[in-house]
């Protein structure tokens, strides 16, 4: 029997989650994963049950390791660390004294906020960017403080609890962390950088919560979790989950960590296509400001006493997602992966062109009054030229973030082959699409890069936590991160003036969706 070391990876995703057991190759050994219900109480809302998450968590980590250890792997006593990575910004309170939520989690996508933006952007006298300069993000509904603030005024439970003292608030992993080491007896209130960057309440300098902000914002600093790195030994497992004292040892938002398990250098830049799609550009030790809709935020900082690297982020709300919506609301495929078949049916959308504003767009744009819209239908159109207009919506959306990228770090933010080229990571679940893949290369008239294991989100968490306990050393996985004999790469095949004409056409389609967001039903 296989003795280890193992190292697991709890991956606490947008619509499901995973639970993963690496051995020392970073192979994995076991895993399992559970899709959990979205629920949409309105237009434009998105919440999660905590309560289930919680359960698909010890559901997966029971049934991961069976799997495991009926292959010889003896998990129970060679398991050293946990890590953890999660959906960022999305929101939970709960009660501290019954362990309870106050409220459903607010999903990072959702838009019930944007009055409350508004409001503090009027009020503030720097206006939406009001606190840019100590956390690097603008006031959006993306972001947690004002899922918090929203709770806060609308919810009269979580009010009431705040002036008992009984509230907490956190991110998913903070909600996770305090459940998987005691809860109610004793449980940590704890949560990373990367998670902590996300909110727009940490400093980025200090690296700790930003009393000014804070008291700008109203919301008193006592129920907000303690922030730690992303590599260090947190807490230990509670009796009642499936492995009670083993550490969990690495804890990052889910884009930061596809960074690590990309191993992304200063001058490196990934696209996850998930839910979303997040293009992350690591910039090394000093924050970079953007002055062309990007974030400035935090890429990882793997130990207490390790450098701060920081990134240039553009998140795009809608990728995966769109497909899901062909598939479930549309019915024009049964299943995801039929996309690729579909759309391959014709060599051109045949001048469809599809953005998926359904809540808005995110970076470069910021408008979260744009609404979807599907344009350049002929009775020529078919279901086919659709499906390949979604998938090329992804790649527009990342190349116009990567544009922005570029502008923002410039010629010596950017990390070259020896033929020029930038590379760009990619994984997610979306990257098992060639088609993608290669539409993605061709509008970005550069080179596209996947690694032989797609899943670097749950990987990088396994880093982070192998990296605090030993089993890995920082240097060692960031030399070895450049695997690219076992990865694919798609190099462009588009001439580089149809690519000028069709990104001059998807402009055209994105200001299209500008002032949709009240539009009679």
């Amino acid at each position: 029997m296989s003795k280890g070391p193992y190292i697991a990876s709890i991956d606490q995703g947008t619509t499901s989650t995973r639970f993963l057991i690496y051995d020392k190759s970073a192979r994995v050994i076991g895993s399992h994963q559970i899709e959990f219900t979205q629920v949409y109480p309105e237009a434009g809302w998105v919440e999660h049950d905590p309560m289930e998450i919680l359960e698909s968590v010890k559901s997966c980590m029971t049934k991961a390791l069976e799997k495991a250890t009926s292959d010889g792997h003896n998990v129970g006593d060679g398991l050293k660390a946990i890590g953890l990575t999660n959906q960022r910004e999305t929101t939970v309170v709960w009660s501290k004294s019954t362990g309870s939520p106050l409220y459903n989690a607010i999903v990072w996508m959702d838009v019930r906020t944007s009055s409350v933006c508004r409001k503090l952007e009027k009020s503030l006298p720097g206006g939406r960017t009001h606190f840019v300069e100590s956390c690097g993000l603008p006031l959006s509904t993306y972001f947690s403080a004002v899922k918090l603030l929203w709770l806060m005024e609308n919810k009269v439970e979580v009010k009431a609890a705040i002036e008992k003292g009984d509230a907490l608030f956190g991110t998913i992993d903070t909600w996770l962390i305090w459940n998987l080491t005691g809860g109610v007896n004793g449980g940590l209130h704890v949560t990373d950088v990367s998670n902590a960057s996300r909110t727009m309440l940490m400093n980025l300098k200090t690296l700790d919560w930003d009393e000014t902000t804070l008291k700008t914002l109203g919301i008193p600093a006592g129920i907000l979790p303690k922030i730690v790195s992303n590599a260090e030994v947190i807490g230990k497992i509670s009796k009642g989950w499936p492995v009670p004292g083993v550490p969990i040892a690495g804890c990052l938002g889910d884009q930061h960590a596809a960074m690590v398990g990309q191993a992304c250098l200063k001058g490196e830049a990934k696209s996850t296509y998930g839910t979303g799609a997040f293009i992350m550009l690591n910039t090394g030790t000093e924050p970079v400001k953007s002055t062309h809709g990007l974030l400035t935020t935090l890429a990882f900082k793997l130990g207490p006493n390790s450098p701060t690297n920081y990134a240039l982020e553009g998140s795009i709300a809608i990728a995966g997602a769109a497909v899901q919506w062909l598939r479930d609301s549309l019915g024009i495929i049964s299943s995801a992966s039929e996309i690729e078949t579909l759309a391959s049916k014709v060599e051109s959308t045949g001048g469809v062109y599809f953005v998926p504003a359904f809540n808005g767009l995110f970076a470069p744009w910021w408008r979260d009054d744009a609404r979807g819209v599907c344009i350049g239908i002929t009775r020529f159109t078919s279901k086919a030229h659709i499906a390949r207009a979604v998938l090329e919506s992804m790649c527009f959306q990342v190349k116009d973030v990567l544009d922005s990228m570029h502008k923002d770090a410039g010629e010596k933010g950017e990390v070259k082959n020896e033929k020029g080229e930038f590379l760009l990571r990619v994984d997610g679940g979306a990257t098992v699409n060639n088609l993608l893949m290669q539409i993605q290369a061709d509008l970005l008239g550069s080179p596209v890069v996947r690694p032989a294991d797609i899943e670097t989100t749950a990987l990088g968490a396994a880093y982070a936590a192998g990296i605090a306990v030993g089993v890995w050393k920082e240097d060692e996985l960031f030399a070895s991160g450049h695997k690219l004999n076992s990865s694919t790469t798609f190099s462009p095949k588009l001439s580089e003036e149809r690519r000028k004409k069709k990104v001059e056409s998807w402009c055209k389609a994105v200001e299209r969706t500008f002032g949709l967001a009240d539009l009679e039903s």
